[in-house]
């Protein structure tokens, strides 16, 4: 339930336990999991927010089937685990054996191999297929079990378990639920009288009748009822699962009153019916004079004024970002700033203030020193520090607060973007009311790459409290799955088909069917693929400014006939731009008779000079060009222009709509805009031979993008032969390749893009936050 104290610093165990004042031992199907929602988040509050309660769970599962709810931050963290009907016992923070008690029970277990070999066939007798340990547990019904059967048992030295009417363990002689218990509190030292026992089923018996206080919770098995009528110290309560175990804190009077009555299960709201979680505020702060002024952004893109536009027409909304602030400068911090008063009088935005050594770390060097190569899958490249990850969750814990400060109730909130992916954990704790959505704006690796993040688990088991997760495109959903069957059970169950929206067979990207609803056991979480549009718009009204259509003429008599490849992109390991200088080279090469008929024209943008980490490349990349162009140039005609700054996006669209090839060769990629930008100014300008888009088939764009020439960056033969064939496409296929490029790019717009996403939350249901049932 507090993802903050696992995630930030894990405790550790207690060496001395003089201060607990209650220990439950809790079953968990049909128990802790069972009963109202709001009875599981009272108790889940009341044990997260008391240092003096230890929780243990006791359980049938084996330990791999416990340690999904471990990655479930709305479940409270168990001090100890208690799992295979007694057989094995671990401490909940590290998962390593309670010594000497494992040892204990291990001694009087003969193998696996021996109880199934010695035991034979049965008939009736059915092998579980579930995670085990020191267990052999069978399905079958009580007239199944032979005297036959029990002698074998007796001769291996173990003993046998039925329950439920279905279930049959063989377990080590003496070993159960009741008995493991009673020697870990033994081994804590903690007296008994402050231990409460609860279960539903038979499975529990021996935890019953042990000294202990006990509880057996509403809709109990009728065995367990029966055999517990006359037992000492234990309640049958009312309520199931939850529900009972408050009954039973209250009835032995564990914790006062006033404790069991304090935890407030609805928090304060605020009245933001729409909540933008965004590292980016709507605005940009400038400082002049000592001054801070506020003003437009610049983002190209135009993402921000297309989740700005949400907000027209007075819907009452909070957008929530960062911003710096010293705390020991003395100023006062303005949380609550207006976006702008006259478009959106009823959005806010709220501050989270943020140091500058927060922010250099959150964002500048953990975000893209450890996640951000990890997901463009250059793991290799990763560097993951336990201190910068403390950062990391007390910045989302900062984001995840002042969203539940500002969301009214059964608000929905969209979070954005892999900084984020901690703040659905917290939010979660703090608002089960709100529906959580969360988009995903850069690439998601698949299972054997995600998986070197050392809290892979907090992470999904985070973005598992969501209502609906969005990607750009199906491939980037199915590996998300495939991330989470390795960290919770999971059930497919919606399926549908990628076609005709996106390329199924014809690239890496691409993807025949993709997953829309999964159950990963206590949850159902929606998904989607929503590859992000273009302001198509936006870059009409530029281009038909009078200054856009100068600048386009003047670039086309500067090329003097010479055919242009234009390469936009930033400076990242990531871009494939070293690959695209070697193939450019290897045509030159091979095609003499190009020198001088074509130019390349780069634009690489620089990274912030904080980011030490792309020095290296960047001398790489101009050493590239120096070869190239040392080679091949001649007088009036140099083959590589290379610009190692950023343009402006007005003179960057004039350079859109003159270049006859677009060439992209992202190693890997979420999406990449640049291509859409590309396909729509060529769609807009409208020239007599239109231009062609040559894009790696390893970003997001090619599995939307039918149309474009599709080339392997990894390969620079074939991206050498893709570019060749580009430059000398007729007429004709190159039109019909643009018109259906831009037909999808016209249609699938940003607007278009924002408005889906938020339509397919609105249809995950009636009730956000609220977990699949648990079996009662």
């Amino acid at each position: 339930m507090n993802p903050t104290a696992r995630s930030e610093q894990p405790p550790e165990p207690a060496t001395s336990h003089e201060d607990v004042r209650c220990l439950l031992a809790t079953d968990l199907d049909g128990t802790f999991l069972a009963g109202s929602p709001e009875q599981r988040l009272r108790l889940y509050q009341l044990i997260s927010r008391r240092e003096d309660m230890l929780l243990v769970y006791v359980t049938g599962r084996g330990l791999e089937a416990v340690l999904p709810l471990l990655a479930d931050p709305t479940l409270p963290h168990p001090d100890y685990i208690i799992c295979d009907v007694g057989a094995t016992v671990v401490d909940g923070h590290d998962i390593h054996a309670v010594e000497p008690l494992q040892g204990r029970i291990a001694a009087r277990w003969p193998g696996e191999q021996a109880v199934v070999r010695h035991i034979g066939e049965h008939e009736g007798l059915i092998r579980q297929d579930v995670p085990q340990e020191r267990r052999v547990s069978y399905y079958c019904s009580s007239d199944a079990i032979s005297d036959k059967l029990e002698q074998q048992v007796r001769e291996l030295g173990c003993e046998l378990l039925h329950s439920a009417e279905r279930y049959l363990d063989v377990l080590p002689f003496g070993v159960n639920k009741g008995a493991t218990l009673r020697g870990l509190i033994d081994h804590l030292g903690i007296p008994q009288e402050r231990v409460l026992v609860a279960g539903d089923t038979l499975n529990d018996h021996s935890m019953y009748g042990k000294g202990f206080a006990g509880v057996c919770v509403g809709r109990s098995e009728p065995g367990l009822l029966e055999a517990t009528a006359n037992t000492d110290q234990t309640l049958h309560a009312e309520k199931p699962g939850c529900g009972g175990i408050l009954e039973a804190l209250a009835h032995f009077e564990l914790l006062d009153a006033e404790h069991l009555d304090a935890e407030d299960i609805v928090p304060d709201t605020g009245k933001a019916e729409l909540v933008m979680v965004y590292h980016r505020l709507p605005y940009e702060e400038v400082v002049e004079d000592g001054q801070v002024h506020r003003r437009r952004p610049k983002s190209p893109n135009g993402i921000i004024p297309t989740l700005l536009s949400f907000f027209a027409g007075g819907r009452k909304g909070s957008w929530i970002a960062w911003s710096t602030h010293d705390p020991k400068s003395g100023e006062d911090f303005e949380v609550h700033t207006a976006v702008d008063a006259k478009r959106y009088p009823d959005l806010t935005a709220a501050r989270v203030p943020l140091t500058k050594k927060d922010v250099d770390i959150f964002y500048k060097s953990f975000s893209k020193e450890a996640f951000w190569p990890l997901l463009h899958t250059f793991w290799e490249r990763a560097r993951f520090r336990e201190k910068h990850w403390r950062v990391f969750c007390r910045v989302n814990r900062a984001f995840a607060e002042r969203t539940a400060a500002e969301a009214a109730s059964g608000a929905t909130v969209w979070i954005h973007d892999y900084n984020l992916w901690m703040v659905p954990a917290y939010l979660r704790e703090l608002r089960p009311d709100v529906r959580i959505a969360f988009f995903h704006h850069t690439h998601f690796p698949s299972a054997d790459v995600f998986n070197v993040v050392p809290w892979r688990r907090d992470i999904i088991g985070s973005l598992l409290q969501c209502d609906y997760v969005g990607f750009h495109i199906p491939r980037q959903v199915e590996n998300f799955v495939d991330v989470v069957r390795g960290v919770a059970p999971v059930k497919v169950i919606k399926r549908e088909n990628c076609a005709p929206r996106f390329l199924t067979y014809g690239c890496a990207a691409g993807l025949d069917r993709v997953s829309r609803i999964i159950d990963v056991g206590r949850r159902r979480v929606h998904l989607g693929a929503h590859p992000v549009g273009l302001d198509v718009d936006r870059v009409r009204r530029l281009l038909d400014a009078d200054d856009s259509r100068q600048r386009r003429r003047h670039l086309s008599s500067e090329l003097d006939g010479r055919k242009l490849i234009l390469s936009v992109e930033r400076l990242d390991y990531t871009k494939g731009t070293l690959q695209k200088l070697q193939a450019y080279e290897r045509m030159l090469e091979r095609n003499p008779d190009l020198v001088g008929e074509i130019t390349l024209f780069c634009v690489c943008v620089p990274a912030a000079k904080e980011m030490t980490v792309y020095r290296q490349l960047q001398t790489q990349i101009e050493q590239a060009v120096g070869r190239i162009n040392g080679r091949f140039s001649k007088l009036g005609w140099t083959p590589v222009q290379f610009f190692f700054r950023a343009l402006p996006f007005e003179e960057l669209l004039s350079y859109y709509g003159v270049a006859d090839v677009m060439w992209i060769t992202p190693l890997r990629d979420g999406l990449n805009l640049v291509a859409k930008e590309y396909v729509a100014v060529q769609g807009i300008v409208g020239h007599p031979h239109a231009g062609v888009l040559v894009l790696s088939e390893f970003a997001g764009a090619a599995a939307e993008l039918k149309g474009a020439l599709l080339t392997n960056p990894h390969d620079i033969d074939d991206m050498a032969e893709v570019c060749l064939r580009a430059i000398r496409m007729d007429a004709k296929e190159a039109g019909s390749r643009l018109q259906g490029l831009f037909d999808i790019v016209e249609h699938h717009d940003l607007g278009r893009w924002g408005q889906g996403f938020l339509d397919a939350v609105a249809e995950t249901g009636d009730s956000p936050g609220t977990a699949v049932p648990a079996p009662a």
